[in-house]
């Protein structure tokens, strides 16, 4: 929007500008808005706790949907060994052309910066993968809240409430969002949903049947590249499970 100041501290709304790109989650009951204009979604996981892989690809498709950029945050790399491991699982998304960033939010966090710089960034994770952590070395000011972590239930503690901006500078900011377990894609349909898998994109349209819903449809160009060893098997589950799970335009 474009605000004209006035008295001191306050100003008058004169035009509301069309929003570029709307990030929000939704299952069957409801939808929530979580930032409009970003440009980039920061996909923030560490290897304790333990993250959800089918989270990511839920994230993912969300921003494929928005033509956002994607940037994956491998946390907590002065945990050497589970970071290994973390790490490897992300190894897949790294050939699919997303970058991956390993870095260690409580010693260094300054690789991350230039990935920042002329983006409005959302960083989204589960509780307990270090965001807050991340924001607070970036903009010492915000001093987010931070807690440890549960080891006995592996999960983080909930201490974001809200999303909040920070400007890095003149061309980039920094959005901190609540810790959160799902991210529904219910107002994806099939279409859209697919769409989200970008190595799907070659083989849709080829299958035998127009509506086809890359499931156990015979035919399926998508089951064909999969077999063939064109397309990640883990990839094509993911993208199942959405689709059984009713989050993708209409229940199963």
């Amino acid at each position: 929007m474009k605000v004209r100041p006035s008295a001191s501290g306050q100003g008058v709304i004169e035009e509301i500008l069309p929003r570029t790109s709307v990030l929000y989650r939704s299952d069957a009951a409801r939808q929530k808005l979580i930032a409009a204009n970003v440009t980039q979604l920061v996909i923030v996981v560490a290897a304790v706790p333990s993250f959800s892989e089918e989270m990511v690809n839920h994230c993912i498709a969300a921003a494929e949907q928005q033509k956002l950029k994607v940037l994956l945050v491998c946390n907590k790399a002065d945990l050497i060994e589970p970071s290994r491991h973390a790490f490897s699982t992300l190894a897949l998304y790294r050939e699919l052309g997303y970058p991956v960033l390993q870095l260690s939010a409580k010693n260094d966090s300054v690789p991350l910066l230039p990935h920042l710089h002329g983006h409005l960034s959302i960083l989204i994770g589960q509780s307990g993968m270090g965001k807050s952590t991340l924001v607070n070395a970036l903009v010492p000011a915000a001093e987010r809240a931070t807690a440890d972590i549960s080891v006995a239930l592996d999960t983080g503690r909930h201490t974001t409430t809200h999303a909040k901006l920070y400007y890095l500078d003149d061309d980039s900011g920094l959005i901190d969002s609540p810790g959160m377990q799902e991210f529904g894609l219910y107002h994806l349909n099939v279409e859209e949903l697919a769409w989200g898998f970008i190595e799907f994109r070659p083989y849709i349209g080829q299958c035998r049947f127009n509506n086809c819903r890359h499931g156990c449809e015979p035919g399926c160009a998508l089951t064909q590249a999969m077999r063939e060893g064109k397309i990640s098997g883990r990839r094509v589950t993911f993208y199942q499970k959405l689709l059984q799970a009713g989050t993708a335009g209409s229940p199963p």
